[in-house]
């Protein structure tokens, strides 16, 4: 029955997510196990979720490294399908991500997968995972052989329905796009947030200039790139001026060159952004922030299509594609005679508001579950994950400083865990208030039962020793994050000799 519910998917016209996810949640029922996941391989070295079942929703966000984890190493190297012995001293990448009603972090006990070829290429890889022991056997694995076959046609029909969708689009002359699920950066699986991404890929094919605008930390840099990746200009340059940076004496140079001589300083004839993304985007970043002096010459550059270096008497032609971003209201700007209102409406030719993170629900957690795993890598520890209570905070929030400011939340965390007696080997759950995150803007109160599950934490007395250890500890930890993980820059960051910060890492339990 189950078997014929697969097929008919296949045959079904489903969105490629859709299909995806009702695939893994059928598994689940087939082997009666606490979590499917169904990954794909990307560039050879990273396995992306693309559907879970029984996943903590943060789960989406990881991006997990094959050579960083070796089950999965294993599971792709294998074409039949891979059955882990009970007692493997193997750390699994799904320790304390399945959901479960205890709220207690628990190591998964039992692990099965199998490799996925799609065209006889590697696409992938299926996981299936149980908290319970004995749950896979020698019968289920020949039965996960059976199903990837249904699971790797199903991957190949959604690909045939992309490429389908992407041949009607080509004859419409717009700009090929990537599959649904491939956001490249750009973490989230909220409708506000597909629908930006979908009317992106249209735009992007039509070579109008585009203003991203949008609140400090909405990640405008990650939206320029998909726009230029998904353009026909995608074979040529990118490339980027942070306008906010340049001094004002510079910006002409930057933007359009000069000639040997031209002022002082100037030694050597240079190219500027314009000319060295001839063919290609550039992605005026922060737009609002240029002097109405060099608003005029650029406007100049993108009405005339031609640039002119500073002390040259000719123009050079450029053919470049336009995306500025900015986060001013340049409406507001305009009326108030800060910015040229013709350059305005030059740049903004299609405008695209990108939604602050707390318009986007439940993203919040695939993002904080991204930067979970890249601090996991970056601090050397097992298994990290958030609380319970630790997930509602971060629904409640309101991110001022919206994917940036919860980036820095997560590592801070992280780093709070360790200094506090965190050890690498274990799972380590991040509390509420390691997040360290302002209670007025939190829109719900904390639960009962995260109070009690931080008050053996924080309401014990600590002893002045114990207090310079922390110190000592999350200092070290800072340093490492500062330095990706080296000791010797890390024992530089610190002014100390090497040494010495050996030795106090391993009395402090840090190696």
């Amino acid at each position: 029955m189950l078997d014929e519910s697969l097929l008919a998917d296949l045959v079904a016209d489903l969105p490629t997510a859709v299909r995806l996810q009702r695939l893994v949640r059928t598994l689940r029922e087939v082997f009666h196990c606490g979590a499917v996941c169904l990954l794909r391989l990307e560039e050879s070295t990273t396995l992306v979720p693309v559907a879970v079942d029984g996943l903590v929703r943060e789960a989406l966000g990881r991006r997990f490294q094959v050579a960083q984890h070796p089950r999965l190493a294993i599971i792709l190297a294998s074409r039949r399908s891979t059955l882990f012995p009970l007692d493997a001293n193997l750390p699994d990448p799904y320790d304390g991500l399945l959901e479960q009603q205890s709220g207690h972090p628990l190591h998964v006990h039992d692990c099965m997968g199998i490799s996925l070829h799609v065209e006889g290429k590697p696409w992938g890889v299926l996981t299936l995972d149980s908290l319970e022991t004995g749950i896979f056997d020698t019968a289920g694995q020949a039965a996960l052989e059976h199903y990837a076959l249904l699971v790797e046609a199903s991957v190949r029909v959604s690909g045939l329905e992309h490429d389908l969708r992407a041949l009607r689009m080509a004859r419409q002359d717009y700009a090929l796009p990537v599959m649904a699920h491939e956001t490249g950066d750009i973490l989230g699986h909220s409708p506000v947030l597909q629908r930006l991404l979908a009317e992106l890929d249209v735009v992007a094919g039509s070579d109008l200039p585009v203003l991203l605008s949008g609140e400090t930390g909405v990640g405008k840099e990650l939206f320029a790139r998909r726009l230029h990746r998904c353009s026909t200009r995608y074979d040529n340059s990118l490339v980027q001026i942070n306008c906010a940076a340049l001094p004002e004496s510079l910006a002409e140079s930057e933007l359009f060159g000069h000639v040997k001589g031209a002022f002082s300083g100037a030694t050597a004839e240079r190219a500027g952004r314009f000319e060295a993304a001839n063919g290609g985007t550039l992605f005026l970043d922060e737009v609002g922030e240029l002097s109405l002096s060099v608003q005029a010459k650029l406007l100049r550059a993108l009405q005339e299509g031609e640039v002119q270096r500073l002390g040259e008497d000719s123009p050079r032609q450029a053919n470049v594609r336009i995306v500025a971003a900015t986060n001013r209201r340049l409406a507001e700007a305009v009326r108030d005679g800060s910015f040229r209102a013709d350059l305005y409406h030059r740049l903004s030719v299609y405008p695209v508001a990108i939604p602050p993170l707390r318009e986007r629900g439940s993203d919040v957690l695939v993002l904080a579950g991204h930067f979970l795993e890249i601090n996991r890598t970056r601090l050397g520890v097992r298994s990290l994950r958030l609380s319970s209570a630790a997930e509602e905070v971060l629904l409640s929030y309101a991110w001022p400083g919206n994917v940036r400011e919860l980036e820095h939340v997560i590592s801070r965390a992280a780093i709070k865990a360790l200094s506090r007696g965190a050890k690498r080997d274990e799972i380590i759950t991040l509390l509420p208030s390691w997040l360290d995150l302002p209670e007025a803007d939190i829109a719900v109160s904390v639960n009962e039962a995260s109070t009690s599950e931080e008050s053996a934490h924080l309401m014990a007395p600590i002893p002045m020793r114990t207090r310079v250890e922390q110190a000592q500890r999350s200092a070290i930890q800072e340093a490492l994050v500062a330095c990706y993980g080296h000791w010797a820059a890390a024992a530089r960051h610190l002014e100390m000799d090497p040494s010495n910060l050996h030795k106090l890492a391993k009395r402090l339990g840090l190696k």
